[in-house]
């Protein structure tokens, strides 16, 4: 699911440990309720995606796992 990141005025934004400060190249992440995640992209933080917990640990296993 994708929503606009202003829909979402209690999500506590956090830096990913793995971004860096290159040309403001982050991706941002923030904890909501019911155990799903709201990823952004720092640079545009309008849009954001929502992934529920199941998704996104499947999401970070793949990326451990080279998938992409």
């Amino acid at each position: 699911m994708t929503t606009t990141a202003d829909a979402l005025p209690s999500a506590d934004w956090f830096k990913s440990s793995y971004s860096n400060d290159d040309n403001g190249a982050c991706v941002e992440g923030a904890h909501l309720p019911g155990r799903t995640m709201a990823v952004r992209d720092s640079k545009n933080p309008g849009p954001a995606f929502i992934l529920t917990g199941n998704a996104w640990t499947a999401f970070v296993q793949a990326l451990a796992d080279g998938e992409f």
